[in-house]
């Protein structure tokens, strides 16, 4: 039996990290995606700021992994219950996340306190401290840690480009982790979305090659791509507050490419030319029978026209409706409606509702009218099963969820290599 590795699951949303690598199975519904290998997560968490009735994406989780499975509280105050004695949080193999690119600006040495500029930039400290309290109890916990975010956490912010992810790699450096990372664009490998996303892969207690990781490492074997043409290197800060106060000040660019690998505090890094040729998935694969929907979902003619006028292209005169500044404004058009025999534009949380919008998807129906996309064709973009979401939430509310979501296939391909390296790891020993 293989090895098994268990997974605390952080900024859980409704489990597209867990669904990627335990899979899924329920033939009364036709879900069906095999295990990457052989995980089990045992812990998660949950929470959206705000009332109780913010709290729908932890009880989908609940609701389709059973009673107890997320903890829907802060993970601040979690980890302070824990550090007070007040509370358990088991012993993990792997911790993952998808957390949001904001402020991660350390506004005093680690050595002096945990402490940053913005409140917003707490998420990735709260990861940080969930890794420091594993490793605290043990050093053969948290071996592996997969987090995914935007890609901009390469070159953000702006005024320091690359700062941000510096910060991040600078902490995973200094808890002993080696680190993959990857901006993956899911529809360059056969998946029906176009959605662009870095995922950072670290193992702790290892030391690659660079070269050797980068060409032919985890990321590599997951998503192929074209031997690059130029390979950077880039050092890495020993302490995150040395990465906030000095990483490329005065630099134009970030450092950091598409593709990277980081041992000790040495990082390679290279831009990526996809090497994918499988099978493809387009919008038009996920979309359901034109008699599921509901009235509501077709555009009227009324609003046409403005539906046309928010996704053609302007140049126009506008009015700074605060300071009476004018200016001019300018945007290019965008398909409409959208293509279906191609992947999907990036799907995001303002999906939902009847609004015309320049950013929400609109196909044409068989008929000659236009819809937008059902609840149902969202999951189905992130690779979620079909009404994974259908747990009582309104349909603005499944929008929002699979807005924030992941493609549930990207870290399964990851998970998938992890398992394989670890099976070779055990029958070399």
């Amino acid at each position: 039996m293989d090895q098994q590795i268990t997974v605390a699951e952080l900024f859980a949303g409704v489990g597209g990290f867990r669904l990627g690598l335990e899979g899924y199975c329920n033939d009364a519904r036709g879900w069906n995606m095999p295990s990457a290998g052989p995980y089990k997560t045992i812990w998660a968490n949950q929470w959206e700021p705000g009332s109780d009735r913010r709290q729908f994406a932890a009880r989908c989780y609940e609701k389709r992994f059973g009673e107890g499975s997320v903890v829907n509280e802060d993970i601040a105050t979690v980890l302070d219950e824990y550090d007070a004695g007040q509370r358990a949080i088991p012993d993990v193999d792997m911790v993952v996340g998808g957390f949001p690119c904001q402020d991660y600006s350390v506004a005093r040495p680690l050595s002096q306190a945990n402490g940053i500029e913005g409140k917003k930039g707490v998420l990735w400290w709260s990861i940080y401290r969930f890794l420091q309290l594993q490793l605290a109890k043990s050093s053969k916990n948290a071996r592996w840690c997969m987090f995914e975010n935007v890609d901009r956490l390469l070159k953000s912010p702006a005024q320091q480009r690359g700062r941000d992810f510096a910060i991040i790699l600078s902490c995973l450096a200094s808890l002993g982790y080696s680190v993959e990372w990857r901006v993956v664009n899911s529809a360059e490998y056969g998946f029906p979305q176009r959605r662009k996303r870095v995922y950072i892969l670290a193992e702790r207690g290892v030391r690659w090659d660079l070269k050797e990781r980068l060409l032919h490492g985890i990321m590599a074997s997951a998503f192929p791509m074209e031997a690059p043409a130029e390979i950077n290197y880039v050092d890495i800060p020993a302490d995150p507050y040395d990465a906030s106060q000095s990483f490329n000040v005065g630099g134009k660019i970030s450092p950091f490419s598409d593709a990277g690998v980081m041992v000790g505090n040495r990082a390679l890094t290279c831009k990526v030319l996809e090497a994918y040729d499988g099978p493809q998935q387009t919008l038009g694969d996920v979309l359901v029978p034109e008699n599921e929907i509901p009235e509501e979902y077709f555009v009227p003619e009324s609003q046409r026209e403005k539906w046309e006028y928010l996704k053609g292209s302007k140049k126009e005169k506008r009015t700074n409706k605060t300071t009476g500044f004018e200016y001019s404004y300018s945007e290019g058009a965008m398909s409409f409606p959208d293509a279906t025999d191609k992947p999907s534009r990036t799907i995001l949380t303002g999906e939902g509702g009847r609004g015309a919008s320049r950013f929400k998807h609109v196909v044409k129906c068989e008929d000659g009218r236009l819809r937008r996309l059902v609840p149902d064709e969202l999951d189905q973009l992130q690779c979620f099963p079909k009404g994974w979401t259908d747990t009582g939430m309104t349909d603005g509310q499944r929008a929002f969820c699979m807005g924030n979501a992941l493609v549930v296939g990207i870290p399964h391909r990851i998970g998938i290599e992890v398992a394989k390296e670890l099976k070779g790891q055990t029958a070399r020993q």
